[in-house]
């Protein structure tokens, strides 16, 4: 299995040359997420040719407009399409009354629950315990309350080695015992099947980390190292650093620097002003620090399989 990410949107505050809002898809093992819903995701769902029915799970950073603003007209959409599937909606501490405000005064009531979690800001929390994978919030440091998203799944259980099945006589409790590294036994304790002989290792573990708006958050090196795939706020050129430091925004430098320290697999940055109409001055920043940096182009899936 692999994870994959598509960019939706990849501006900060304001639409510009041709690029939208914050958003993105997320594919772990059989779930997808949106992450950010920046306003006209939907319609950016639509010429990616996503699902809106595959989306389960919606991962809100913060209440500044361009990361949620698309989010009412969203649910709108999923309601007048019957959806009937739960939702689950993590957010920040008001994101829930804004939308029951929204809801309640356009008489509107959902066909489909809605199950809300609140992060608590400033701290780092397990957020989603699912049998392959969890999810932890990553505290930003910006100007209002904002986090951002470390997936990781969970350790994979060891494969039959298929060349070997014609040659061996397994029950299904054999198999599911091997799948967790045992031995299979004689009745009189013997070895009869050695694990290592028919199995082979786990499948690699993927992790996905996103940073949302921040400042440098290099305290949190440790919490991401060796992640295969980082989606970090890149505001701003280097030029711009002191404006970065008092809107609370990273520099694409700061970003690179930030990888590399972690050693992660791969940076992706994201978020960038409407000042940059070109985008070389922020990928060729970051490259000079951290060569596996990429910039979050809308349409640009990036996929990590170990292949």
């Amino acid at each position: 299995m692999s994870l994959e990410l598509l960019i939706l949107g990849s501006n900060s505050a304001a639409f510009a040359h041709r690029r939208h809002h914050t958003a993105q898809i997320f594919k772990l093992q059989d779930q997808h997420f949106l992450i950010d819903c920046g306003e006209g995701t939907q319609l950016l769902m639509k010429r990616h040719k996503v699902k809106l029915s595959r989306i389960d799970h919606i991962f809100i950073s913060h209440l500044h407009g361009d990361h949620y603003f698309g989010l009412i007209g969203l649910l709108s959409t999923m309601h007048l399409f019957g959806r009937k599937k739960e939702l689950l909606l993590v957010g920040p501490p008001g994101l829930k009354e804004i939308l029951q405000l929204q809801l309640r005064h356009s008489e509107t009531s959902l066909n489909f629950h809605i199950q809300f979690i609140e992060f608590t800001p400033g701290e780092s929390e397990l957020i989603m315990d699912h049998p392959k994978f969890t999810v932890i919030t990553l505290p930003m440091d910006h100007r209002v309350p904002c986090s951002g998203y470390l997936f990781r799944e969970k350790p994979k259980k060891r494969r039959i080695n298929r060349k070997v099945l014609p040659d061996v006589d397994l029950t299904n409790l054999d198999i599911m015992r091997l799948k967790d590294g045992e031995d299979i036994k004689n009745a009189d304790g013997s070895i009869k099947y050695e694990n290592k002989l028919i199995t082979l290792d786990p499948n690699p573990s993927y992790s996905y980390a996103y940073f949302s708006d921040t400042r440098l958050r290099a305290e949190l090196v440790e919490t991401i190292r060796g992640v295969d795939l980082l989606y970090h706020e890149a505001t701003f050129a280097n030029d711009m650093k002191e404006r970065a430091i008092q809107t609370y925004h990273t520099t694409a430098e700061q970003a690179a620097q930030f990888a590399k320290d972690a050693e992660v697999g791969k940076l992706i940055l994201g978020h960038f002003s409407a000042r940059y109409k070109e985008l070389d001055p922020i990928i060729n920043e970051a490259k000079e620090v951290f060569d596996n940096s990429e910039l979050a182009i809308e349409g640009t899936k990036f996929v990590v399989d170990g292949k």
